[in-house]
């Protein structure tokens, strides 16, 4: 029998949590309009007491400090999980399910590092698990790739799904300023933590990927099969011999079909500056996805902040509101749940071909490029273009190469063997390039 109504319990009452119980209160009667799910918040854990939180009003006797009063109540039918982190959320996910409640998480933490064990307790449990808000914020990123290509077979997906970072590199590029200077400002700004790492070295983005990719491909693929890169090596002198060459700087989150297996990285990435995914900036997210019926297809979005993250946990609310007043529970992904992840089906970032940008110290001095030219040559990769650049002292200046499509092998064989040539000074700085052809404004 329908249920007329549903009860709603949220772990958490941060700035999503705090979005997410306005628009449950404010909106009630809209979202029973639009949905026909009239949702009842009934009680919100938060970590400490007295709260108040400005335009919120909750009900008497909702908010609390203890989960248990969320989790064991058989009045509320769906848990919000808010709180972030791994190891606390994931024991109370798996209570919550045990209990045969419905649960929304924007945790993409937990979800790449431990979400196929939860996808199967979901299933055994016959409840629903919504993760819209864990990957880029408000973008349906999530509905898009479980619902919408369903006559597709997805050729790759294309993120700038970290906030921070972008904004970071959309600051080095139009500000032409240190990297540490624009960290300084995203942190001002509140879009980057003051402890950054999870965000810069390329972690946030690497866990949202697991979940792109296994959804692209119906595979579960494990959060450490990624190859993981940070922007803390980007300069501003690699963001101006970029521009010079038509490209402009990303940390993009890429995965890919291929004949050797997926490709799954997260990395710095050269792109050219009139590609639509290069215009992308400030804290702003995109995805672009292929398929290969449908060809590219673009979603752009504010990819954090309250209310665009509450609006995507919201959506799943729904949908688990759905599920509790009438039993029907949509699929769960199907990769997660049968665990379908063959050996070698991740193909090594050594596979992986493109074109590079090479930037070197050099000794300034007749045959330099020959040199240089030669060990390339040798890792079968060929010179595209070449810049000299001013000098860094007394007899040094800085080469550019951008080089012809080469196996990330060959590349790295050849990077070793040029640090240690005797005309080379330092460690060069080596950075993909992805042309996006697809993609141009």
């Amino acid at each position: 029998m329908a249920k007329s109504e549903v009860n709603v319990g949220l772990l958490g009452w941060g700035t999503v949590g705090t979005s997410v119980s306005k628009i449950l209160l404010n909106h009630q009667e809209q979202i029973f309009q639009n949905s026909g799910v009239r949702l009842n918040l009934t009680k919100v854990v938060k970590r400490t007491l007295p709260a108040h939180r400005e335009g919120v009003n909750l009900p008497e006797n909702c908010l609390t400090t203890n989960p248990a009063e969320v989790i064991e109540n058989p009045q509320i039918d769906i848990i919000v999980e808010l709180i972030g982190g791994i190891d606390q959320a994931y024991q109370l996910i798996i209570q919550a399910i045990r209990n045969g409640k419905h649960v929304v998480t924007a945790n993409k933490a937990l979800l790449a590092e431990r979400g196929i064990e939860l996808f199967q307790l979901a299933d055994k449990h016959g409840v629903g698990l919504g993760f819209e808000a864990s990957t880029a914020g408000g973008i349906p990123i999530i509905k898009a790739l479980t619902d919408s290509f369903p006559g597709n077979q997805i050729q790759a997906v294309y993120g700038i799904v970290n906030g921070t970072c972008n904004y970071i590199l959309t600051q080095m590029h139009e500000q032409m300023t240190s990297f540490e200077i624009a960290l300084s400002a995203a942190q001002e700004k509140g879009y980057a933590e003051s402890d950054p790492t999870l965000d810069i070295e390329g972690i946030d983005a690497a866990h949202k990927l697991a979940i792109l990719s296994s959804l692209a491909y119906n595979v579960y693929l494990p959060f450490e099969r990624i190859h993981v890169e940070g922007i803390t090596q980007i300069t501003d002198r690699e963001i101006q011999y970029a521009q010079e060459f038509g490209y402009v700087i990303k940390l993009l989150a890429i995965t890919k079909k291929t004949a050797s297996g997926i490709e799954a990285r997260v990395h710095p990435t050269l792109i050219p500056e009139k590609s639509i995914l290069a215009n992308v900036s400030d804290a702003f997210n995109a995805v672009c996805v292929v398929g290969d019926a449908v060809g590219p297809t673009l979603f752009y979005g504010r990819g954090a902040g309250g209310m665009p993250t509450a609006s995507a946990v919201v959506a799943d609310i729904v949908e688990a509101g759905r599920s509790a007043s009438t039993g029907v529970v949509n699929s769960l992904p199907k990769g997660w749940i049968a665990n379908e992840l063959v050996q070698g089906v991740v193909s090594s970032i050594a596979e992986v071909e493109t074109r590079y940008y090479l930037h070197l110290i050099v000794r300034d001095r007749p045959g330099v490029l020959a040199q240089i030219g030669k060990v390339l040559g040798q890792c079968d990769i060929g010179i595209a273009a070449v810049i000299q650049k001013d000098s860094h002292g007394a007899d040094t200046v800085s080469l550019v190469i951008i080089t012809h499509q080469a196996l990330e092998k060959n590349m790295i064989q050849a990077r070793q063997l040029i640090n240690q040539l005797e005309i080379v000074s330092g460690d060069s700085i080596l950075i993909r390039i992805e042309e996006l052809d697809f993609a141009s404004t």
